[in-house]
């Protein structure tokens, strides 16, 4: 992508204000619903299923921390820090963009309802808006669509490999 390309897609979302409030409504509803849902996964675990606890904690929990580290070194460029514009969700983060930790933690947290729960919907439907808040996330200027691909991918191979060595 280009500067002009870049701009050019900011200031179309200035004069289509109404696309732009959906975008950053939809980003904060999706996210907002994620960092809800996995508290109450973990006190539904905690009161039914115990044995299951610890994986649910440690699973999400040592991936995230170890992405975070991985992120901190990469230390990518966002596109409005590379570009000079800025996103349309407002941030001031610098740097950090790879992976996307919004984007990994959506697809940890729907691959360990799917492991804990493989017969319910929650799971799948947790997927379909990680892809929804994943094209959000780059609509809006604050990653680009690699960061976004990367941090899905590490989200469900996190959970894959996580959940079979505990």
């Amino acid at each position: 992508m280009k500067k002009e390309t870049y701009a050019s897609v900011m200031d179309w979302y200035k004069a289509h204000r109404r696309t732009a409030l959906l975008i950053i409504w939809g980003n904060r509803l999706i996210t907002g619903l994620i960092y809800c849902l996995y508290p109450l996964l973990l006190v539904w675990l905690f009161l039914y299923r115990q044995q299951y606890l610890a994986k649910a904690v440690l699973v999400p929990g040592i991936s995230f921390v170890l992405l975070s580290l991985f992120r901190k070194g990469v230390n990518r460029k966002r596109p409005y820090e590379f570009f000079g514009t800025p996103s349309l969700i407002p941030k001031k983060t610098q740097g950090k963009s790879f992976p996307s930790r919004h984007v990994f933690s959506i697809f940890v947290i729907a691959m360990s309802w799917l492991y804990l729960f493989p017969w319910e919907p929650a799971g799948v439907i947790l997927l379909a808006a990680g892809l929804l808040l994943a094209a959000l996330r780059v609509l809006a200027g604050v990653h680009y669509l690699s960061d976004v691909v990367a941090g899905a991918l590490i989200g469900i191979l996190a959970a894959a490999i996580g959940y079979q060595i505990l």
